[in-house]
Protein backbone atom coordinates (compact mmCIF):
# COMPACT_ATOMS: atom_id res chain seq x y z
CA UNK A 1 0.00 0.00 0.00
CA UNK A 2 2.86 2.35 0.87
CA UNK A 3 4.48 1.70 -2.50
CA UNK A 4 1.24 2.50 -4.29
CA UNK A 5 0.86 5.77 -2.38
CA UNK A 6 4.46 6.70 -3.18
CA UNK A 7 3.86 5.98 -6.88
CA UNK A 8 0.72 8.12 -6.88
CA UNK A 9 2.59 10.98 -5.21
CA UNK A 10 5.41 10.74 -7.74
CA UNK A 11 5.43 13.90 -9.95
CA UNK A 12 6.12 11.82 -13.09
CA UNK A 13 3.12 9.63 -12.41
CA UNK A 14 0.93 12.69 -11.92
CA UNK A 15 2.19 14.21 -15.17
CA UNK A 16 1.59 10.97 -17.11
CA UNK A 17 -1.90 10.68 -15.61
CA UNK A 18 -2.77 14.25 -16.58
CA UNK A 19 -1.45 13.79 -20.11
CA UNK A 20 -3.32 10.50 -20.50
CA UNK A 21 -6.54 12.13 -19.33
CA UNK A 22 -6.08 15.10 -21.66
CA UNK A 23 -5.37 12.74 -24.58
CA UNK A 24 -8.57 10.83 -23.78
CA UNK A 25 -10.59 14.06 -23.66
CA UNK A 26 -9.06 15.28 -26.93
CA UNK A 27 -9.71 11.96 -28.68
CA UNK A 28 -13.32 11.91 -27.44
CA UNK A 29 -13.94 15.48 -28.62
CA UNK A 30 -12.47 14.65 -32.05
CA UNK A 31 -14.65 11.53 -32.30
CA UNK A 32 -17.79 13.47 -31.37
CA UNK A 33 -16.93 16.26 -33.80
CA UNK A 34 -16.36 13.75 -36.59
CA UNK A 35 -19.65 11.95 -35.85
CA UNK A 36 -21.57 15.24 -35.80
CA UNK A 37 -20.03 16.39 -39.07
CA UNK A 38 -20.65 13.17 -40.99
CA UNK A 39 -24.11 12.73 -39.46
CA UNK A 40 -25.02 16.23 -40.67
CA UNK A 41 -23.57 15.56 -44.12
CA UNK A 42 -25.50 12.30 -44.49
CA UNK A 43 -28.67 13.98 -43.30
CA UNK A 44 -28.15 16.65 -45.96
CA UNK A 45 -27.66 14.00 -48.66
CA UNK A 46 -30.54 11.63 -47.92
CA UNK A 47 -34.35 11.83 -47.97
CA UNK A 48 -36.14 8.78 -46.59
CA UNK A 49 -39.62 7.27 -46.72
CA UNK A 50 -40.83 5.87 -43.40
CA UNK A 51 -44.09 3.92 -43.15
CA UNK A 52 -45.31 2.73 -39.74
CA UNK A 53 -48.02 0.06 -39.48
CA UNK A 54 -51.03 0.26 -37.17
CA UNK A 55 -49.86 -2.85 -35.31
CA UNK A 56 -47.71 -5.96 -35.69
CA UNK A 57 -50.63 -8.18 -36.72
CA UNK A 58 -50.15 -9.95 -40.04
CA UNK A 59 -53.07 -8.04 -41.54
CA UNK A 60 -51.74 -4.63 -40.52
CA UNK A 61 -48.24 -5.47 -41.72
CA UNK A 62 -49.60 -6.56 -45.12
CA UNK A 63 -51.60 -3.34 -45.29
CA UNK A 64 -48.44 -1.36 -44.58
CA UNK A 65 -46.75 -2.87 -47.61
CA UNK A 66 -49.71 -2.12 -49.85
CA UNK A 67 -49.73 1.50 -48.72
CA UNK A 68 -45.97 1.61 -49.27
CA UNK A 69 -46.26 0.30 -52.83
CA UNK A 70 -48.87 2.89 -53.77
CA UNK A 71 -46.84 5.74 -52.25
CA UNK A 72 -43.65 4.66 -54.02
CA UNK A 73 -45.52 4.32 -57.31
CA UNK A 74 -46.87 7.86 -56.93
CA UNK A 75 -43.54 9.30 -55.82
CA UNK A 76 -41.86 7.67 -58.79
CA UNK A 77 -44.18 9.61 -61.08
CA UNK A 78 -43.23 12.91 -59.42
CA UNK A 79 -39.44 12.97 -59.19
CA UNK A 80 -37.89 11.84 -62.50
CA UNK A 81 -36.98 15.43 -63.30
CA UNK A 82 -35.67 16.25 -59.80
CA UNK A 83 -31.90 16.72 -59.72
CA UNK A 84 -31.25 17.01 -56.00
CA UNK A 85 -32.65 16.30 -52.57
CA UNK A 86 -34.14 19.76 -52.06
CA UNK A 87 -36.14 19.46 -55.26
CA UNK A 88 -37.45 16.06 -54.17
CA UNK A 89 -38.51 17.40 -50.76
CA UNK A 90 -40.17 20.43 -52.36
CA UNK A 91 -42.07 18.15 -54.73
CA UNK A 92 -43.14 15.86 -51.88
CA UNK A 93 -44.22 18.86 -49.78
CA UNK A 94 -46.25 20.23 -52.69
CA UNK A 95 -48.12 16.93 -52.98
CA UNK A 96 -48.37 16.06 -49.28
CA UNK A 97 -52.19 16.02 -49.39
CA UNK A 98 -52.04 13.61 -52.34
CA UNK A 99 -49.82 11.22 -50.39
CA UNK A 100 -52.36 11.18 -47.59
CA UNK A 101 -55.25 10.69 -50.00
CA UNK A 102 -53.50 7.78 -51.72
CA UNK A 103 -52.73 6.12 -48.38
CA UNK A 104 -56.32 6.58 -47.16
CA UNK A 105 -57.80 5.27 -50.42
CA UNK A 106 -55.56 2.21 -50.24
CA UNK A 107 -56.59 1.54 -46.65
CA UNK A 108 -60.31 1.89 -47.45
CA UNK A 109 -60.01 -0.32 -50.54
CA UNK A 110 -58.53 -3.03 -48.31
CA UNK A 111 -61.50 -2.83 -45.94
CA UNK A 112 -59.99 -0.81 -43.08
CA UNK A 113 -60.93 2.56 -41.61
CA UNK A 114 -57.60 3.67 -40.14
CA UNK A 115 -56.67 7.32 -40.27
CA UNK A 116 -53.29 8.37 -41.70
CA UNK A 117 -50.84 11.02 -40.56
CA UNK A 118 -48.38 12.18 -43.22
CA UNK A 119 -45.59 14.68 -42.54
CA UNK A 120 -42.16 15.73 -43.73
CA UNK A 121 -39.57 16.42 -41.06
CA UNK A 122 -36.22 15.58 -39.55
CA UNK A 123 -36.57 12.35 -37.58
CA UNK A 124 -34.31 10.11 -35.54
CA UNK A 125 -33.51 6.68 -37.00
CA UNK A 126 -31.55 3.78 -35.52
CA UNK A 127 -28.88 2.07 -37.63
CA UNK A 128 -30.64 0.61 -40.66
CA UNK A 129 -29.57 -1.66 -43.51
CA UNK A 130 -30.92 -1.60 -47.05
CA UNK A 131 -29.47 -4.51 -48.97
CA UNK A 132 -25.70 -4.15 -48.69
CA UNK A 133 -25.99 -0.44 -47.86
CA UNK A 134 -26.04 0.56 -44.16
CA UNK A 135 -27.10 3.91 -42.73
CA UNK A 136 -25.81 4.86 -39.27
CA UNK A 137 -28.09 6.05 -36.50
CA UNK A 138 -28.91 9.73 -36.64
CA UNK A 139 -31.43 12.34 -37.73
CA UNK A 140 -32.59 12.21 -41.34
CA UNK A 141 -35.11 14.15 -43.40
CA UNK A 142 -38.02 11.87 -44.21
CA UNK A 143 -41.59 11.57 -45.41
CA UNK A 144 -43.22 9.81 -42.47
CA UNK A 145 -46.52 7.96 -42.88
CA UNK A 146 -48.22 6.72 -39.71
CA UNK A 147 -51.13 4.31 -40.20
CA UNK A 148 -53.78 4.20 -37.47
CA UNK A 149 -52.15 3.94 -34.03
CA UNK A 150 -48.72 3.53 -35.64
CA UNK A 151 -47.71 0.93 -33.06
CA UNK A 152 -46.42 -1.70 -35.46
CA UNK A 153 -43.11 -2.42 -37.14
CA UNK A 154 -41.97 0.21 -39.57
CA UNK A 155 -40.64 0.03 -43.11
CA UNK A 156 -38.23 2.49 -44.66
CA UNK A 157 -36.30 3.19 -47.81
CA UNK A 158 -34.34 6.04 -49.38
CA UNK A 159 -36.34 8.27 -51.72
CA UNK A 160 -33.27 10.30 -52.62
CA UNK A 161 -30.88 9.11 -53.85
CA UNK A 162 -33.64 6.87 -55.27
CA UNK A 163 -33.34 3.43 -53.67
CA UNK A 164 -37.06 2.97 -52.99
CA UNK A 165 -37.53 2.03 -56.61
CA UNK A 166 -34.84 -0.64 -56.60
CA UNK A 167 -35.60 -4.35 -56.17
CA UNK A 168 -33.07 -5.55 -53.59
CA UNK A 169 -34.51 -9.05 -53.13
CA UNK A 170 -30.98 -10.31 -53.78
CA UNK A 171 -29.77 -8.29 -50.79
CA UNK A 172 -27.46 -6.21 -53.00
CA UNK A 173 -28.12 -2.69 -54.27
CA UNK A 174 -27.33 -2.58 -58.03
CA UNK A 175 -24.15 -0.82 -59.16
CA UNK A 176 -26.21 1.69 -61.17
CA UNK A 177 -28.02 2.81 -57.99
CA UNK A 178 -24.77 2.95 -56.04
CA UNK A 179 -23.30 5.13 -58.77
CA UNK A 180 -26.17 7.57 -58.37
CA UNK A 181 -25.61 7.62 -54.63
CA UNK A 182 -21.92 8.33 -55.17
CA UNK A 183 -22.84 11.27 -57.37
CA UNK A 184 -24.86 12.79 -54.52
CA UNK A 185 -22.50 12.05 -51.64
CA UNK A 186 -18.94 12.75 -50.70
CA UNK A 187 -16.39 9.96 -51.06
CA UNK A 188 -16.24 9.64 -47.26
CA UNK A 189 -20.02 9.37 -46.86
CA UNK A 190 -20.40 6.73 -49.55
CA UNK A 191 -17.51 4.68 -48.19
CA UNK A 192 -19.13 4.66 -44.74
CA UNK A 193 -22.54 3.42 -45.88
CA UNK A 194 -21.45 1.01 -48.62
CA UNK A 195 -20.26 -2.54 -48.12
CA UNK A 196 -16.68 -1.61 -47.29
CA UNK A 197 -14.88 -4.07 -45.02
CA UNK A 198 -11.74 -2.08 -44.24
CA UNK A 199 -10.93 -1.74 -40.55
CA UNK A 200 -10.70 2.06 -40.82
CA UNK A 201 -14.17 2.41 -42.35
CA UNK A 202 -15.67 -0.06 -39.87
CA UNK A 203 -14.19 1.94 -36.99
CA UNK A 204 -15.60 5.22 -38.34
CA UNK A 205 -19.02 3.64 -38.84
CA UNK A 206 -18.96 2.43 -35.24
CA UNK A 207 -18.24 6.00 -34.14
CA UNK A 208 -21.36 7.14 -35.97
CA UNK A 209 -23.40 4.35 -34.42
CA UNK A 210 -22.10 5.17 -30.94
CA UNK A 211 -22.60 8.92 -31.05
CA UNK A 212 -25.48 8.88 -33.53
CA UNK A 213 -27.60 6.87 -31.09
CA UNK A 214 -27.39 9.73 -28.59
CA UNK A 215 -29.75 12.51 -29.67
CA UNK A 216 -27.77 15.26 -27.97
CA UNK A 217 -24.78 14.48 -30.17
CA UNK A 218 -26.48 14.09 -33.53
CA UNK A 219 -27.10 16.73 -36.12
CA UNK A 220 -30.71 17.47 -35.42
CA UNK A 221 -32.28 20.37 -37.28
Amino acid sequence: MKKIINIIKNPKFKMISILTFLLFVYTTICAISYAQSVSQDLSNSVFRLHVIANSDSEEDQNLKYKVRDKLIEYMNSLIPECENKNEVIAKAQEHLADFKKIALNTIVSEGYDYNVDVEIGNFEFPTKQYGDISFPAGFYDALKVKIGKAEGKNWWCVMFPPLCFVDISTGIVPDESKKEMQNNMSEEEFALISDNKSADIQFKFKLLELFGSNSFLTAKK
